[in-house]
This record gives structure tokens, C-alpha cells and sequence, in this order.
């Protein structure tokens, strides 16, 4: 209604321009009739002003605006419904949703689906990239028969994934199973390799909007072999007018020196933090150069899924004391609630919970579903970590 209110409002005020501007070109047109030059001056002066009103209030706003002017970009960093690490991260644009990985396990299909249906109305995802083989990053493409993956509930367009994998686990036969069923129905896929390649049909760079560009960045080990499947991870490079957001998937610091060595980066207005906060990523090569301003990190904090060493959980104290050089700016998704040294023994609850990042290109917010507070400020911070003043 406001719209269709604000349309008649343009219509009105052309109208109103216009018929001020005959009435002063007729009182001109009397006035100067014995002057033949003035008349034709005025007759021309009325038609351009009709035409530009005319072109301005009519035709001028048929054209398709700006997504950019239409609605702001997001960035969605989901909890994934269970108090294990793993990413989800959904990317809008007008109509264009872009999602990069779907974990951290079978069951999270039942979280991540209908929050992503919520933006995704259309249910088309037109971008979809899997990182690497780890199920924390593609098990809710599966999903399980109460809970169906991602793949069967929307329709994706183009799935860029990992270029190689040393794994040869179910999950992962379960998603290239579904992957191929999603191809036959019509997708497109590519590896990363084959992006920054542009091989058979495949883009280093997608435009998902005006001035919003997805890159793929090149990584050394799309081609060379890693003992360790994180570096595998696909990178990317999304960017809007003079902002910059960067994905690494789990990438450690071979991967980082090797995207560093081989691509151009900028800095950075948004990183997701590498591997879940780990002492093993986000390393100061990679952090020296694109100085995130926020960072966005998916976990549950304090969870001794992988250690029982408090230091080492996520986010660790060393990913903590190289991201404090650059920005207090750090959010975490969960929390881990009744840990104890047992690794099963803990459950979970809201960190800042979902992480939605909104901006228009000049304006630039971060909201939690659950708190907006900085890591920092926290109350488990203050317990389990210390933050020592860039870096030191």
C-alpha cells in the first residue's frame, strides 16, 4: 500500500509541474506575442519540461532499481541445532541466496530448513557451495528421512564444491549421492578448480546483484595433496561496492599461506572465522592482510568435542590472541552449557545465537537472534579466556 501511495504521490507532483509550467508558458506566450522568437523559446521550453516529467515519474521508474536501493544485503552465521561445530552461512541479495554448507549433522536439516525457507521463498537457492567433505559442513545436504537435507527440500541452480577429498566416509557418499540426484533434476556443478579455471561453463566470478560479486578465490590445494582435508576447503570472496567478506571454509595455514601467495586479497569489513575459532586457523599471514573488522565464528564455545584442553576448545585462546591485533568485533553463534571432562558430557544453548549481518553498502549492522554482546564482554569470556590488548 505504501508503495502504491507513494507512486500516485509522483504522479500528483508531475502532474502539479506541469500545469504550473503550461500556465507560465501560456502567460509568456501572451505576453510575447508580437515577439515570434520568445513564442518558439517558450513552445520548446514546455515540451522538454513535459518530457523530462514524463520521463522522470513514468518510465524512468519502470526501470529495475538497484538491489542495493531494493533491500540490503544479510548474512546469515545459523545455529545449527545441536552442540556440535559446524558451519551453515546463508548470503542474500534481493531474490539471490547464495548458501555455503549445510553441517553439523544429519539432523540439523531439521533447524537449518526452515530457517532458510524463511528467506528463500521462492525455494530456489541459486548458489550452493560445500567446502569440504567433513560432515560438520555437508551432512544437512543429506539429511534423514524426518528430516530431509537441503538438497531435497529446494531447488539449487549451481553447486560449487571441493576440487579433491581424501575421504571416502558414508556422509560423504551419501552427499555426492545426493548431489548427483540434484544435477539430473537440472542443477549445475563445479568444482572450485574448475571455477577459477573457467572451465565448462564455470565462473571465477558471479554477480549476484549490482556491485555485489561472488569471487572464487584460487587455493593451492585444489590441485596439490593435503594429509589434512580442512585445506581442501573452498575460498570465497564476496563483494559489495567497497566491502569486502571473507569464507575459508575450515582452511589451516598452508591453505592460508598458499590464498595469501596467490590472490590478491583486500581487507576485510567481514571474516568467518577459519576453522570454528581453532588454534590451527586464522593465522597471522592471512589475518596481517585482510584486518577483519567483524568476525563471525561458528561454534559452540567451550565444547570439548575435539579436546578436553580448555585452552583449545572453541574459540581457543591462540585464535583469540591473533584476531585482538585487528578487532574486539567477534561473535560466536553456541554456547556449551555443563561441561565437565567427559567429551560427552556438555549440552548447549544460545551464544549470540543466529548471526545476522545487514548491510546496504554504507550502512553496516551485526544482531544476534539470541544478544549482540562481543565475544569479549561475555560472561564465559571472562571466565575461560583472557584478552590481551592487540595481541600481547
Amino acid at each position: 500500500m505504501a508503495q502504491r501511495k507513494n507512486s500516485n504521490n509522483k504522479k500528483n507532483s508531475a502532474k502539479r509541474i506541469v500545469k504550473r509550467t503550461v500556465k507560465v508558458t501560456e502567460k509568456t506566450i501572451e505576453k510575447s506575442a508580437h515577439k515570434p522568437l520568445l513564442t518558439v523559446i517558450a513552445v520548446i521550453l514546455i515540451i522538454a519540461i513535459i518530457g523530462f516529467c514524463v520521463y522522470w515519474f513514468y518510465f524512468r521508474k519502470k526501470e529495475p532499481l538497484s538491489p542495493l536501493q531494493t533491500g540490503e544485503l544479510t548474512v546469515h552465521f545459523l545455529e545449527l541445532g545441536n552442540k556440535y561445530a559446524g558451519d551453515c552461512t546463508l548470503i542474500k541479495i534481493g531474490d539471490t541466496e547464495v548458501l555455503i554448507d549445510a553441517g553439523s549433522r544429519k539432523g540439523s536439516a531439521a533447524t537449518i530448513v526452515p530457517y532458510l525457507k524463511q528467506y528463500c521463498t521462492d525455494g530456489v537457492l541459486e548458489y550452493v557451495i560445500a567446502t569440504h567433505a567433513h560432515q560438520d559442513h555437508i551432512a544437512a545436504f543429506v539429511g534423514t528421512k524426518e528430516a530431509p537435507g537441503v538438497f531435497d527440500s529446494f531447488e539449487c541452480k549451481t553447486i560449487i564444491d571441493f576440487t579433491q577429498t581424501n575421504k571416502e566416509t558414508e556422509i560423504y557418499n551419501d552427499y555426492v549421492e545426493k548431489r548427483k540426484a540434484e544435477v539430473k533434476a537440472g542443477a549445475v556443478h563445479y568444482t572450485a578448480l574448475q571455477c577459477w579455471n573457467e572451465e565448462d561453463g564455470a565462473k571465477k566470478s558471479y554477480a549476484l546483484a549490482e556491485n555485489v560479486t561472488m569471487s572464487i578465490l584460487y587455493n593451492p590445494f585444489y590441485e596439490e595433496k593435503s594429509s589434512d582435508e580442512n585445506n581442501y576447503s573452498v575460498c570465497m570472496l564476496l563483494t559489495q561496492g567497497n566491502y569486502n567478506y571473507l569464507f575459508t571454509g575450515d582452511l589451516e595455514k598452508d591453505g592460508e599461506e598458499g590464498l595469501v601467495k596467490h590472490n590478491n586479497l583486500p581487507k576485510c569489513k567481514l571474516f568467518k572465522g577459519g576453522h570454528h575459532g581453532s588454534p590451527t586457523s586464522s593465522n597471522d599471514c592471512l589475518l596481517s592482510v585482510i584486518q577483519p573488522e567483524v568476525v563471525c565464528v561458528c561454534c559452540c564455545a567451550g565444547a570439548p568435542e575435539y579436546t578436553i584442553n580448555p585452552e583449545n576448545t572453541f574459540p581457543s585462546q591462540a585464535f583469540i590472541d591473533r584476531i585482538s591485533k585487528y578487532t574486539e568485533k567477534v561473535y560466536v553463534t553456541s554456547l556449551a552449557t555443563g561441561v565437565s571432562y567427559d567429551p560427552k558430557s556438555w549440552e548447549f544453548t544460545s551464544m549470540n545465537g543466529n548471526i545476522v549481518v545487514k548491510s546496504d553498502g554504507v550502512a553496516f549492522s551485526v544482531k544476534g537472534s539470541n544478544h549482540d554482546i562481543v565475544l569479549k564482554d561475555t560472561e564465559w569470556f571472562r571466565e575461560n579466556r583472557v584478552w590481551r590488548t592487540g595481541g600481547g
